[in-house]
């Protein structure tokens, strides 16, 4: 292998986790986003929540990023 290229096998479950667990999440945080950002604005403690669901859109660039390089969990 060369260098920086990790286990296919990580890839493959880091695939599946892409397609099944990251896409459905970051669809349902980027609509609770939507909606509730606005209102983080006037009510302080929404604030907490919208950074919650903003990790939860970047679920599948992190889902993605250790699929190319092949990371474990």
């Amino acid at each position: 292998m060369g260098a920086g290229t990790g286990n296919p096998i990580w890839s493959l479950i880091w695939l599946i986790i892409l397609i099944f667990l990251a896409f459905p999440i970051a669809g349902l945080c980027a609509a609770l986003y939507i909606f509730i950002a606005p209102f983080s604005v006037c009510i302080k403690p929404l604030t907490s929540l919208t950074e919650l669901l903003m990790k939860g859109l970047t679920l599948t660039y992190t889902s993605a990023d250790n699929m190319v390089h092949g990371n474990s969990l």
